[in-house]
């Protein structure tokens, strides 16, 4: 996986850099500004470059952006959000270096002089904040942010888009909408998770002299879900596979009236490569599902003790109601000593009684969405949404479990673990934003599960190849796309992985 990093480590790495490396802050600056240059350099031709640059580290990187695309003859003018005497060390070594070259510097004091300028450039560099920043911008600063959004021009954002957090990716008030982001050395939390990558634009990893070695000795503690690593991971198809071989998915959901949810799940399941399904359903009634799909009656939750045997994951809870008999087939489910996914009702199910999961008799996936999830540990979705990582970690350490924390760039936390490092997932977009997704995405973690994988590198390769095959759906179908063209296109998606 990328590694991603929160604003301390980034801060020691820096510093480990500098002292035991001993490449000096002022050489790091210089190759990180360059790098920021050759971003903007690609589009000289839209125009001007405003490079606004605050008083910190961050403007100097604007600064040696500036000098550089002066010196290849761009029309590159700093706007400084601060006096020159403000700037300080390694920042002001580049900022004199600029003026000796003959660059342009303007001291925004009153936005008006320059407010118009900076609008019409064809290019903006926004060099104002970059990790360091911890408040909500205000005043000017937050004036430039707002002009800079309502401008036209092609923004490039200097290591992070100034006014997002670096550990939450949250806006700080007012944040940079940037086409492209240039972040300097590693991947930052903000920038690889919800809502920040949205903000960020294309994101390029500038090599500024940081040893790979530096950042793998470091405890990173999350890191970005690559292609690489799911087609290690993905099942691969056997000259000697049948349907024995290839395991047994039992999905436990679908009262009467809720059936749809429950077969969702099943499909998926079958086209995420399971040998067979089985789907249990409560009550009387009659279960209709796909003709490759087996079905059972679970007339009483002590039923489920029947059907378990030969099974090798359980996908439990679409569609498969709130009442005192659907709590009972969770604890069934939960007690059979199978690998089991949780989702939809089952989450409600154990929400107030996590012992039940952290007692289960075999390992737990448990797959809520941000309401769910803040159901799951007493908050709000905003508050869930605010901080994604801090969310999945509690609800991985609360319950003891492999937590997928759905949503935009969903992340995978086990709990199971003595670390709390956090995968997060870059596929899935827009076409995911319809019902009946989330029942899918707990059949495709059964079925993996099913074929052999750990529950854990199932959740992650099961969110990619999830998300993936929304990302296949939103080219051809985009908003129309519905959970049912999705289970179909889940096959498409792993066969993407084998080759």
């Amino acid at each position: 996986m990328k590694p991603v990093v929160t604003a301390a480590e980034m801060r020691a790495l820096d510093a480990a850099t500098i002292e035991e490396i001993g490449l000096p802050g002022v050489v790091l600056m210089e190759t990180a500004g360059r790098a920021v240059a050759e971003a903007a350099w690609r589009e000289r031709a839209r125009g001007a470059i405003a490079v606004v640059c605050g008083p910190g580290n961050n403007g100097g990187d604007g600064f040696v952006c500036a000098r550089v695309l002066r010196e290849r003859g761009a029309d590159a003018i700093v706007y400084l959000v601060g006096a020159v005497g403000s700037v300080k060390g390694d920042a002001r070594t580049h900022l004199d270096a600029l003026i000796r070259a003959g660059g342009v510097v303007h001291e925004v004091v009153a936005l008006d002089e320059h407010k118009d300028a900076i609008a019409r450039a064809g290019v903006i560099v926004d060099a104002l904040f970059g990790t360091g920043l911890a408040r909500e911008l205000d005043g000017t600063a937050r004036a430039i942010v707002e002009i800079i959004n309502e401008s036209s021009a092609w923004v490039v954002a200097a290591d992070l888009p100034s006014g997002l957090d670096a550990d939450t990716g949250r806006a700080l008030g007012a944040c940079v909408l940037a086409d492209v982001t240039v972040t300097m050395g590693a991947l930052k939390v903000g920038l690889a998770s919800a809502p920040g990558f949205a903000r960020a634009g294309a994101i390029e990893i500038a090599e500024i002299g940081i040893p790979r070695r530096l950042i793998d000795a470091t405890a990173v503690r999350a890191g970005l879900v690559e292609e690489a690593d799911v087609r290690a991971l993905i099942p691969k198809p056997s000259a000697m596979d049948h349907k024995g071989r290839r395991g047994h998915v039992l999905v436990v959901g679908g009262a009467p009236g809720k059936r749809g949810a429950a077969r969702l799940a099943s499909m998926a399941a079958a086209r995420a490569g399971a040998g067979l399904v089985t789907l249990a359903a409560p009550g009387d009634g009659e279960i209709v599902a796909d003709d490759v799909i087996m079905t059972e009656a679970l007339r009483a939750p002590h039923a489920l003790a029947t059907i378990a045997p030969g099974k090798d994951a359980i996908a439990c809870g679409p569609g498969l109601g709130r009442d005192d008999a659907a709590r009972e087939l969770v604890d069934a489910a939960l007690a059979t000593g199978l690998p089991c996914v949780l989702d939809a009702d089952a989450l409600h199910a154990i929400a107030d009684r996590p012992e039940r999961v952290t007692g289960a008799a075999g390992p737990v996936v448990l797959t809520p969405h941000p309401g769910e999830a803040a159901a799951l540990l007493g908050l709000t979705a905003a508050e869930i949404e605010a901080d994604r990582l801090t969310a999945a970690r509690a609800l991985a350490a609360r319950f003891r479990a492999i937590v997928v924390l759905k949503g935009a760039r969903t992340i995978v936390c086990d709990g199971t673990l003595a670390d709390d490092f956090c995968a997060i997932n870059p596929t899935g977009g827009p076409a995911l934003a319809t019902g009946g997704t989330g029942d899918v995405l707990t059949g495709v973690i059964a079925a993996l599960i099913a074929q052999g994988l750990a529950p854990s590198d199932a959740a992650r390769c099961g969110v990619w190849v999830h998300g993936a095959a929304g990302d296949r759906l939103g080219e051809s179908l985009g908003r129309g796309a519905t959970a049912h063209d999705l289970a179909r296109s889940i096959a498409h998606a792993v066969r993407a992985m084998l080759h």
